[in-house]
């Protein structure tokens, strides 16, 4: 039996780093972590073959030579996945679906074969138990949420390595917030489930043995959702495996702003090897923070909190939200200077959007202003609901967001201000860093083409400079993140750029 498991091509967006990639010289962020744990829940004897279309052309070879051809995919690549759909039909290949756009939208997908929903670990097995005897349905779901304790390991050998900038490891599922416009609650549940130290070990161990050495990012949606097991259990576990092994990743994740509470876990955290941490602040209103249900941000000085996980040596990458129905038009304003003192590099300013199955979802279609489905995308100026505000002074105040914060003055401005605060617990020498990446010193060559294209070629070539010379004087230690944030600044200005010429 042989399998292909395809995973459909990113558009070019806020978080593709593509033109940040081409620097180093790598086609794509991390590996499809989803498919690659699939893989390994099929039959050992299987033939099993990935193709990644973010980092390699999808042959129709590939297609024709297999029995079954695998797809997952999340909602922004939507449009990849149906041409990878269609194109198996032409060929007349069975197609098997799952992951997150075909959990949510599996009622647009009828040419698929099998559609496989849900968690693969409850609804696999089933499937692939009625493929043997001949008599598969069309659809396979469930409610049931796994014990992922029995995940086993992803099938890291169907990875070429070289191609990925990051490669990637889950801990938990679920989420104990609930904020309305989130989906990951509608997938995983409110209940934190979580893996054994062990697991989590050997994952390190497979990416470790297959030489893998730089950036490991923990895909968790809210990495701190059981805070005493990974104080007691999971990051002591981490310390010491890292140590033994003389720190040969750096870890990233995504978490709540609640971090900020518990300086023990962000020590621990710090010494494990993390040294970036996403998280959700969406807006400085407290009215909107009560609209969308995120309570855990409310209250709370959210500046001062961004700025105490920084001087815990974890880099804050933020999440912001424009489009509430509370916002007021000053909200771009608030936003900017929010940004601006808090030191947050990288900041995702997106409008508002409705993911299928949330609970802002839900409202919407009551309150009869849902227009069309998310596109998966909340940076590219489309927004999928009828918003409160007018939308041209909603669409204009998005702009200004954009154009303020990352033009090069603020931007360059905003790198020094966190720089001049930021301890990063580990001082490695020669280490470069792309948002949720980082690279060894092999990466010299990005260097000299930040030089070529951030220091000759570009028009903003002078605040390069500047905080080049600032940097090699005041904190020399730190010259490579500042590189590195350059050059994803780069890479942000071009993407908005595109979106802007697009409209």
């Amino acid at each position: 039996m042989k399998v292909t498991l395809v995973y459909p091509g990113y558009p070019d967006t806020f978080w593709s780093f593509k033109h940040a990639l081409k620097f180093v010289s790598k086609r794509a962020t991390h590996p499809p972590l989803g498919l690659l744990t699939v893989a390994a829940m099929l039959p050992e004897e299987w033939e099993k073959k990935l193709v990644d279309m973010n980092v390699t052309t999808l042959r129709d070879e590939d297609l024709s030579e297999a029995d079954l051809v695998f797809i997952s995919a999340m909602s922004i690549q939507r449009d990849s996945a149906k041409e990878v759909i269609s194109r198996c039909k032409e060929l007349g290949v069975k197609t098997v679906a799952g992951g997150p756009l075909f959990t949510t939208e599996y009622e647009e997908f009828e040419d698929v074969d099998y559609l496989v929903l849900n968690e693969a670990e409850i609804t696999l097995p089933p499937f692939l138990e009625d493929f043997e005897k001949g008599c598969a349905r069309h659809i396979y779901s469930s409610n049931v949420l796994p014990d992922i304790k029995e995940t086993p390991l992803p099938l890291w050998e169907l990875v070429d390595m070289k191609r990925y900038a990051s490669m990637n490891v889950q801990y938990s599922r679920g989420c104990p917030f609930n904020c309305e416009f989130c989906d990951i609650t509608t997938l995983f549940g409110h209940r934190v489930r979580t893996k054994d130290k062990e697991q989590i070990l050997s994952e390190l161990d497979g990416l470790f043995s297959q030489g893998w050495r730089g950036a490991v990012f923990f895909v968790d949606d809210n990495f701190i959702g059981n805070k005493r097991k990974l104080k007691t259990d999971i990051l002591p576990g981490i310390i010491e495996w890292m140590q033994k092994r003389k720190y040969p990743f750096h870890f990233t994740t995504e978490a709540s702003i609640n971090l900020a509470d518990d300086e023990e876990l962000m020590q621990l955290m710090a010494q494990a090897g993390f040294n970036m941490v996403f998280i959700g602040i969406e807006t400085p209103d407290e009215e909107s923070l009560a609209e969308c249900g995120k309570l855990q941000n409310k209250n709370r000085d959210l500046i001062a909190c961004v700025r105490k996980i920084q001087r815990f040596g974890l880099n804050v990458t933020g999440g912001f939200i424009v489009g509430f129905d509370n916002d007021r038009p000053s909200i771009f304003e608030r936003q900017i200077e929010f940004i601006q003192k808090s030191g947050i590099i990288t900041a995702m300013v997106g409008l508002l959007n409705a993911p299928r199955g949330t609970r802002l979802y839900q409202r919407l279609i009551k309150e009869n202003r849902l227009i069309k489905n998310f596109s998966g995308n909340n940076t590219d100026l489309s927004i999928n609901f009828i918003p409160k505000m007018n939308y041209d002074t909603l669409i204009e105040g998005y702009k200004k967001i954009i154009d303020r914060i990352y033009s090069p003055r603020p931007y360059y401005e905003r790198v020094r201000r966190f720089l001049k605060e930021f301890k990063p617990l580990h001082k490695r020498k020669f280490h470069f860093h792309l948002g949720y990446l980082r690279f060894h010193s092999g990466y010299l060559g990005a260097f000299l083409k930040s030089i070529w294209v951030l220091g000759i070629k570009d028009k903003a070539r002078i605040y390069y400079w500047k905080l080049f010379f600032w940097s090699l004087f005041r904190q020399p230690q730190l010259l490579p993140s500042a590189i590195t944030f350059a050059i994803y600044g780069f890479h942000f200005r071009k993407v908005f750029k595109d979106y802007l010429q697009s409209i």
